[in-house]
Protein backbone atom coordinates (compact mmCIF):
# COMPACT_ATOMS: atom_id res chain seq x y z
CA UNK A 1 0.00 0.00 0.00
CA UNK A 2 1.72 3.05 1.34
CA UNK A 3 5.33 3.31 1.04
CA UNK A 4 7.58 5.46 2.70
CA UNK A 5 10.12 5.19 -0.17
CA UNK A 6 7.21 7.18 -2.61
CA UNK A 7 7.22 9.97 -0.27
CA UNK A 8 11.03 10.25 -0.41
CA UNK A 9 11.10 9.82 -4.28
CA UNK A 10 8.00 12.84 -4.50
CA UNK A 11 9.61 15.47 -1.60
CA UNK A 12 12.71 14.68 -3.57
CA UNK A 13 11.91 15.50 -6.86
CA UNK A 14 10.00 18.59 -5.58
CA UNK A 15 13.04 20.26 -4.09
CA UNK A 16 15.13 19.14 -7.19
CA UNK A 17 13.11 21.06 -9.08
CA UNK A 18 13.41 24.19 -7.19
CA UNK A 19 16.93 23.78 -6.74
CA UNK A 20 17.01 23.74 -10.86
CA UNK A 21 14.63 26.51 -10.71
CA UNK A 22 17.06 28.59 -8.76
CA UNK A 23 19.99 27.72 -10.30
CA UNK A 24 18.58 28.77 -13.67
CA UNK A 25 17.58 32.36 -11.99
CA UNK A 26 21.12 32.69 -11.03
CA UNK A 27 22.50 32.21 -13.83
CA UNK A 28 20.29 33.89 -16.34
CA UNK A 29 20.88 37.09 -13.92
CA UNK A 30 24.26 36.48 -13.96
CA UNK A 31 24.16 36.57 -18.14
CA UNK A 32 21.54 38.90 -18.60
CA UNK A 33 22.07 42.36 -16.62
CA UNK A 34 18.61 44.28 -17.17
CA UNK A 35 20.31 47.43 -16.07
CA UNK A 36 19.61 49.93 -13.44
CA UNK A 37 16.45 51.18 -14.44
CA UNK A 38 14.18 48.70 -12.53
CA UNK A 39 10.04 48.27 -12.75
CA UNK A 40 8.18 51.08 -11.33
CA UNK A 41 9.44 53.70 -12.16
CA UNK A 42 7.25 56.61 -12.93
CA UNK A 43 8.20 59.53 -15.53
CA UNK A 44 7.58 62.70 -13.68
CA UNK A 45 6.03 64.23 -16.93
CA UNK A 46 2.25 65.05 -17.95
CA UNK A 47 0.51 61.82 -19.58
CA UNK A 48 -2.74 62.38 -21.05
CA UNK A 49 -4.87 59.97 -20.64
CA UNK A 50 -6.67 57.91 -23.24
CA UNK A 51 -8.25 59.98 -25.43
CA UNK A 52 -7.52 63.18 -24.46
CA UNK A 53 -4.53 65.47 -25.57
CA UNK A 54 -1.51 65.77 -23.53
CA UNK A 55 -1.30 69.45 -22.68
CA UNK A 56 2.15 71.20 -24.37
CA UNK A 57 4.92 71.73 -21.96
CA UNK A 58 4.72 74.86 -20.40
CA UNK A 59 7.71 77.25 -21.25
CA UNK A 60 9.02 77.44 -17.69
CA UNK A 61 9.38 73.80 -18.16
CA UNK A 62 13.05 72.54 -17.44
CA UNK A 63 15.04 73.11 -20.52
CA UNK A 64 16.13 70.11 -22.56
CA UNK A 65 19.54 68.73 -21.29
CA UNK A 66 20.55 64.87 -20.62
CA UNK A 67 18.59 64.33 -17.66
CA UNK A 68 15.04 63.31 -17.69
CA UNK A 69 12.90 63.62 -14.34
CA UNK A 70 11.62 60.15 -12.67
CA UNK A 71 10.10 59.22 -9.66
CA UNK A 72 13.54 58.18 -8.11
CA UNK A 73 15.44 60.81 -9.67
CA UNK A 74 16.85 62.10 -12.57
CA UNK A 75 18.09 59.43 -15.51
CA UNK A 76 20.96 60.37 -16.92
CA UNK A 77 21.29 59.76 -20.92
CA UNK A 78 24.61 58.29 -22.22
CA UNK A 79 24.52 58.99 -26.21
CA UNK A 80 26.83 55.77 -26.80
CA UNK A 81 23.71 53.91 -25.47
CA UNK A 82 21.54 55.65 -27.01
CA UNK A 83 22.56 55.33 -30.71
CA UNK A 84 22.25 51.51 -29.76
CA UNK A 85 19.13 51.49 -28.70
CA UNK A 86 18.34 54.03 -31.80
CA UNK A 87 18.96 50.71 -33.71
CA UNK A 88 15.06 49.77 -32.59
CA UNK A 89 14.10 53.53 -34.43
CA UNK A 90 16.03 52.94 -37.61
CA UNK A 91 13.26 50.77 -39.39
CA UNK A 92 11.72 53.89 -39.93
CA UNK A 93 13.63 57.02 -39.08
CA UNK A 94 16.51 58.36 -40.41
CA UNK A 95 18.76 61.09 -38.95
CA UNK A 96 20.32 62.34 -42.61
CA UNK A 97 17.68 64.58 -43.10
CA UNK A 98 16.21 62.30 -45.03
CA UNK A 99 12.11 60.78 -44.28
CA UNK A 100 11.46 57.05 -43.99
CA UNK A 101 8.36 55.52 -43.06
CA UNK A 102 8.56 58.20 -40.12
CA UNK A 103 9.98 61.54 -40.80
CA UNK A 104 13.59 62.68 -40.03
CA UNK A 105 14.63 62.72 -36.18
CA UNK A 106 17.59 64.99 -36.53
CA UNK A 107 17.38 68.04 -34.75
CA UNK A 108 14.21 67.04 -33.41
CA UNK A 109 14.94 67.98 -29.90
CA UNK A 110 13.35 71.84 -29.74
CA UNK A 111 11.87 71.30 -32.80
CA UNK A 112 8.08 71.98 -33.06
CA UNK A 113 5.82 68.90 -33.34
CA UNK A 114 4.66 67.87 -36.92
CA UNK A 115 6.56 70.28 -38.47
CA UNK A 116 8.94 68.28 -41.16
CA UNK A 117 7.05 70.27 -44.54
CA UNK A 118 7.41 66.62 -46.51
CA UNK A 119 6.41 64.34 -44.23
CA UNK A 120 2.75 63.43 -43.98
CA UNK A 121 1.61 63.13 -40.29
CA UNK A 122 -1.31 62.26 -38.68
CA UNK A 123 -4.19 65.00 -38.35
CA UNK A 124 -3.56 63.65 -34.53
CA UNK A 125 0.44 64.81 -34.97
CA UNK A 126 -0.06 67.79 -36.77
CA UNK A 127 -2.87 69.21 -34.30
CA UNK A 128 -0.78 68.36 -30.96
CA UNK A 129 1.39 71.64 -31.06
CA UNK A 130 4.23 72.23 -29.14
CA UNK A 131 8.04 71.40 -29.43
CA UNK A 132 10.33 68.07 -28.30
CA UNK A 133 11.45 69.04 -25.49
CA UNK A 134 13.49 66.02 -23.64
CA UNK A 135 10.52 65.49 -20.97
CA UNK A 136 7.96 65.93 -24.15
CA UNK A 137 10.25 63.11 -26.07
CA UNK A 138 10.01 61.11 -22.73
CA UNK A 139 6.29 60.44 -22.48
CA UNK A 140 5.95 60.07 -25.93
CA UNK A 141 8.75 57.43 -26.02
CA UNK A 142 6.99 55.73 -23.03
CA UNK A 143 3.88 54.97 -25.25
CA UNK A 144 3.18 56.69 -28.22
CA UNK A 145 -0.16 55.88 -28.81
CA UNK A 146 -1.35 56.77 -25.32
CA UNK A 147 0.58 60.17 -25.60
CA UNK A 148 -1.08 60.97 -28.78
CA UNK A 149 -4.22 59.20 -29.05
CA UNK A 150 -4.58 58.27 -33.63
CA UNK A 151 -0.81 58.88 -34.69
CA UNK A 152 0.19 56.94 -37.22
CA UNK A 153 3.57 55.38 -35.09
CA UNK A 154 2.90 51.66 -34.61
CA UNK A 155 6.22 51.34 -32.03
CA UNK A 156 5.07 50.13 -28.59
CA UNK A 157 7.37 52.43 -27.03
CA UNK A 158 10.38 52.33 -24.76
CA UNK A 159 9.46 51.11 -20.88
CA UNK A 160 12.78 51.52 -19.64
CA UNK A 161 13.21 55.18 -18.22
CA UNK A 162 17.11 54.51 -19.03
CA UNK A 163 16.65 53.60 -22.89
CA UNK A 164 14.14 56.76 -22.98
CA UNK A 165 16.83 58.89 -21.38
CA UNK A 166 19.87 57.60 -23.34
CA UNK A 167 17.97 57.90 -27.25
CA UNK A 168 17.04 61.42 -26.04
CA UNK A 169 20.56 61.96 -25.39
CA UNK A 170 21.75 60.53 -28.61
CA UNK A 171 19.23 62.70 -30.36
CA UNK A 172 20.71 65.73 -28.73
CA UNK A 173 23.67 65.06 -29.55
CA UNK A 174 23.13 65.02 -33.18
CA UNK A 175 21.60 69.24 -32.85
CA UNK A 176 25.61 69.87 -32.24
Amino acid sequence: MFNTMNLTKAAGAVLGATLFLLLGNWAATSLYSIGSAGHGEAVASAEAPAGETAPAPASDAAPAGDAVAVAEGPVVGDADAGAKVFGKCKACHKVDGKNATGPHLDGVVGRAVGSIEDFSYSDAMKGHGGDWTAEMLDAYLTKPKDYIPGNKMSFAGLPKAQDRANVIAYLESLAN
